[in-house]
């Protein structure tokens, strides 16, 4: 049974990889991943804001300590609340690569690039085999237009892609008015991956103080949805590697996943919960699953549920969303 599939550019015996967790932090934990059965790890993600509060003492540009700014920006962690600092990012890469033989892809998470041309460099040379830029960002702003925050992105992307060696994969939200078409640009800005989707936790609201308050829930099979339809919109129409993260917490998550598209499968809640052995009980259950429909290859099966063969994938779209509406029963 061959479960290979091709990552970023690597060779992996199984497409069941380690998104950017708490779990990256510990070398101990990082090694029970390997052992357990995971064919790449994606390290915690290093923000944009400890980079430049480091370098500049600033954050968005903006000094804490200027009354002006100090009430908005007091919401940020201080530079001892996060678990790495920009200091010492490079040196964990560098361990976890002396603890594992498999693929080590560091993870920066901001709302611009202009401080991680420098810093991604330093990433590389810690001996990064990839890394995934997560460009997050909420615009809050009435008059920002959507194609400001798309040309952010891909000039980011595009800039990189001039400096590194490495493969880029990009993690995206889904919050995108023609998000096909900012899958085309990323492809064009050289993205080498793009992983589907990034999580923006939304705060709740205490109604007892009536102020938000954060609210971090982990993923269930619930929420697959969404990103198994637009791997099956991607899949076989742009270039980069597709990968999924969030939803896939059984064996038919991530089989749904391969069938709409997906190259690789990232995992994080699920992992929490049952411990890292979850990635061989993943694979064997890929196996079982292809024994008894008679696939021998993974690539058989990938994208057998897409769009790609759709002469008219809008119309299909269309239909689809009709015939669900009219399919309910009063």
């Amino acid at each position: 049974m061959d479960t290979t599939t091709s990552f970023l550019g690597f060779r992996l015996p199984h497409p069941f990889i380690a998104g950017a967790s708490p779990l990256g932090f510990d070398l101990d934990t990082v090694k029970r991943l390997e052992d357990g059965g995971c064919a790449a790890i994606v390290i915690p993600s290093l923000f944009e804001e400890q980079i430049t509060m480091a370098s500049t003492g600033r954050i968005h540009q903006r000094d804490p300590l200027d009354a002006e700014w100090a009430v908005g920006l007091a919401n940020f962690p201080g530079a001892e609340d996060y678990r790495l600092a920009p200091r010492d990012y490079a040196e964990h890469i560098a361990r976890v690569k002396r603890t594992v033989s498999i693929p080590v892809i560091a993870s920066l998470n901001g709302t611009s690039g202009a401080s991680w041309l420098t810093f991604s460099r330093i990433i590389e040379q810690a001996g990064a085999d990839a890394l995934e830029l997560n460009l997050s960002e909420m615009v809050t702003d009435l008059s920002v237009p959507g194609t400001a925050v798309e040309h952010e992105l891909t000039d980011t992307v595009s800039e990189l892609k001039q400096i590194l060696k490495i493969p880029i994969a990009v993690k995206i939200s889904p919050f995108f008015a023609a998000l096909g078409n900012v899958a085309r640009q990323l492809e064009a800005a050289g993205a080498d991956g793009i992983v589907l989707f990034s999580r923006l936790y939304q705060p709740d609201i205490d109604t007892a103080t009536m102020k938000p308050f954060p609210n971090v829930k982990l993923t269930t099979s619930a929420d697959l949805l969404l990103r198994l339809h637009w791997l099956a919109i991607l899949h076989g129409r742009i270039r980069p590697t597709l990968v999924v993260t969030g939803g896939v917490a059984t064996p038919d998550d991530a089989i749904k996943a391969l069938l709409a598209g997906a190259d690789a499968v990232q995992m994080v809640s699920a992992i929490l919960k049952q411990g890292p052995g979850y990635f061989t009980t993943m694979r064997e259950g890929l196996e079982r699953w292809m024994e008894q429909h008679e696939f021998r290859r993974l690539m058989e099966l990938r994208g057998l549920a897409s769009l790609k063969q759709t002469d008219d994938p809008a119309a299909y779209e269309r239909a689809n969303y009709i015939r669900t509406l009219q399919s309910w029963q009063v």
